[in-house]
């Protein structure tokens, strides 16, 4: 497994654990953190051998977004963007990764979480907030529009347009509890439980066969661009089938009298 000097990754079994690790900058966004985030996603596109990866952040914030004291000394300038020419390493192309890969992606979220560290946590397939959480679409604050590294395209699916057009017109701050009332967030514990909450959601995600969770994924991330039922339901039953053909299929687990049943009616 790959060192790397901004991010740190502990594996467990078929998780991984991936910490944000400029805690001295709220873990804000560099030239290498945006590179080393864009090369860990990239190889997890061809690893089925991890299944899900827990993102936080370290000390006291996901993530801050870019790191401006960075970006004004730095000769490098803006990370890459999407319509640079040519590949390699950008901030788009991390996010692009995230949404690309066949892992599930759970973000913890405590303190700040701004800007580009708004969008690792939308680009995420779950999100489980720290009752310290705050969230803001930082770009509008910047003399910039609101609309950058997707968040135009996943705000406005997960919470609305109305809400969605608040915060990314305003940059205001969307604290946990009104994150979780919008749907932006699945749960809300106090910052300290929030590791335990993910150990419970992942005994639950590794339950589930891995190409089971994999086409889960990949399909709902499909599903929400097309606007023809009958189109999304062919791709749903195609995908069962593939799943049905790996030999995971246990038709026998729904029986009447199984330990299923029997823990579904407790």
């Amino acid at each position: 497994m790959k060192e790397y000097s901004t991010i740190t990754i502990a594996r467990e079994g078929a998780v991984d654990w991936l910490t944000l690790n400029r805690p001295e900058r709220l873990n804000a966004l560099d030239g290498t953190m945006v590179q080393e985030l864009w090369d860990y996603f990239e190889t997890l596109k061809s690893d089925y051998s991890r299944r899900i990866v827990v993102m936080r952040g370290a000390g006291r914030a996901f993530c801050a977004g870019l790191d401006l004291v960075w970006l004004n000394t730095s000769k490098k300038g803006m990370p890459r963007g999407a319509n640079d020419e040519g590949p390699g390493p950008s901030l788009s192309g991390v996010i692009m990764n995230m949404r690309s890969c066949p892992q599930v992606i759970i973000s913890l979220i405590h303190g700040a979480a701004c800007g580009g560290g708004f969008n690792f946590a939308l680009a995420s397939d779950i999100r489980i907030a720290g009752a310290s959480a705050k969230m803001n679409v930082a770009f509008i604050k910047l003399g910039l529009s609101g609309c950058e590294l997707g968040t135009s395209y996943f705000l406005p699916r997960m919470v609305g347009t109305s809400v969605a057009a608040e915060l990314m017109m305003t940059g205001r701050f969307i604290h946990a509890e009104r994150a979780l009332a919008t749907g932006l967030v699945s749960e809300v514990v106090d910052d300290d439980q929030l590791g335990d909450a993910a150990r419970l959601l992942i005994a639950d995600l590794l339950a589930a066969s891995p190409i089971g969770l994999r086409k889960t994924k990949e399909v709902m991330s499909r599903a929400v661009e097309i606007e023809d039922l009958s189109a999304v339901i062919r791709i749903e039953e195609h995908t069962q089938r593939e799943c049905m053909e790996a030999g995971f299929f246990q038709p026998t687990l729904g029986a009447r009298g199984t330990k299923a049943e029997k823990a579904a009616s407790e």
